[in-house]
């Protein structure tokens, strides 16, 4: 049996929707409550035991690469710190540097914006022969288990690639990928289709594909062939139609737990206030906020 080790984070988009801010900041580190957004997918990640992770990133935002690299990033804010006998921020660090020392880092460079499907291909060389998970990073799942755990669990019994799915009202399916699917056990799937952006009355189920996968080798060589969309971009989705027109085999995990979404402004502005709302430290303070607004 062939385990998961190996992750894919893709970080090479432009953030067109959180513009004039990701002009600036990167998407991927607005803040989600107390931490940045892909602080919660590389817990996610570790947490699910993966060992090596791949950033798919841009020529000119590399400021992942400072962010990993603990040893740099906090040496001089420890020493002052110390001086300030700031414990509590001391004892966060530190669980951040323990965290980080469980993995190592690499990364890959996308040059142009072609399509997530281009953006994984470009990792070819780093994932070799390995199957591997592929991580988006606006898409936070809260959960008792990981949602990448969740993942494995299918992927460890059957070796194929699998996607994560998360059901939705119906209305909102035609902003997603939604599946058709035979079902094989309790919230465990065989994908027989991927319909991009349905109809209310064309879905051809409630299930809506989240941007966490496992793939193993053969879905590069599908990318490969990948016919470009007319923005000449390579879609990992269309890879994954292309085969299943083939008889591949593609399973699908209804992840539990619940999806915040971060991938626009007010996406985030909900995850947000879910999230604080619920923070052990700042929650009921913010809720007794909201009650003398009166809101």
């Amino acid at each position: 049996m062939t385990e998961i080790k190996k992750a894919v984070i893709l970080l090479a988009g432009l953030g067109t929707r959180f513009l004039p801010l990701s002009k600036i900041v990167p998407k991927e580190f607005w803040p989600l409550v107390d931490k940045p957004v892909i602080q919660y997918i590389l817990e996610e990640a570790i947490n699910s035991g993966i060992k090596e992770i791949i950033f798919v990133i841009r020529q000119d935002n590399r400021l992942i690469l400072e962010y990993t690299n603990y040893k740099k990033t906090f040496s001089e804010v420890e020493k002052v710190l110390r001086e300030r006998k700031e414990e509590k921020i001391l004892e966060d660090i530190k669980k951040l540097e323990n965290l980080f020392k469980e993995v190592t880092f690499s990364y890959v460079f996308q040059k142009n914006p072609l399509g997530d499907g281009q953006a994984v291909l470009e990792t070819k060389k780093a994932v070799k022969d390995d199957p591997v998970a592929i991580l988006f990073a606006d898409d936070v799942i809260k959960s008792k288990v990981p949602a990448l755990s969740q993942l494995i669990s299918v992927f460890n019994t059957s070796q194929k690639t699998t996607l994560s799915l998360f059901p939705l009202q119906k209305e909102k399916l035609s902003s997603y990928g939604v599946v058709n699917v035979e079902r094989i056990a309790n919230k465990h799937y065989k994908i027989l289709g991927i319909v991009e952006k349905p109809s209310f009355s064309s879905a051809p189920s409630n299930l809506a594909v989240v941007g966490k996968y496992i793939i193993i080798p053969e879905v590069f060589d599908y990318l490969k062939k990948t016919k470009p969309t007319a923005k000449k971009e390579i879609i990992l989705a269309n890879a994954f139609s292309d085969m299943l027109r083939d008889k591949k085999t593609i399973y699908g995990k209804e992840i539990e737990g619940e999806w915040l979404e971060c991938g626009n402004k007010l996406a985030l502005l909900k995850s947000n206030i879910i999230l604080s709302l619920e923070h052990p430290e700042y929650g009921e303070e913010l809720k007794k906020t909201i009650k003398d607004l009166k809101v």
